[in-house]
């Protein structure tokens, strides 16, 4: 039997300009998968983009090289990952200086 593990890695926060997830430890999952529930965005037009990011350590980043997601309103947006190694985040943020989006981010694993 297989194991999983659903971890909400962000729950109705206002994202703006730049900002990171908290980061996750997952190195005994083989497979990953980010949902990113969006609640409300403050303008039309509003973009969040979103990339994943892997560590050795939970300290020092880099970008995965998945292009991630681009969110132009209310929705379910999600996409796969795997050989990821150690460590998990999400670094993005919100096109335009007085823009925000209401989300909600979960990572599921499973090994």
């Amino acid at each position: 039997m297989r194991r999983s593990f659903t971890a909400v890695v962000s729950r109705n926060e206002l994202m703006g300009t730049e900002f990171y997830t908290e980061p996750y430890e997952c190195a005994w999952a083989s497979d990953a998968r980010w949902f990113v529930r969006v609640l409300e965005v403050s303008a039309k037009g509003t973009l969040l983009r979103l990339r994943p990011q892997i560590s050795p350590d939970g300290l020092f980043w880099c970008d995965d090289g998945h292009p991630g997601i681009t969110a132009d309103g209310p929705g379910l947006y999600s996409f796969p990952l795997t050989g990821f190694g150690g460590w998990l985040r999400l670094a993005g943020g919100v096109e335009g200086t007085k823009n925000t989006v209401k989300s909600i981010i979960y990572l599921v694993l499973k090994e």
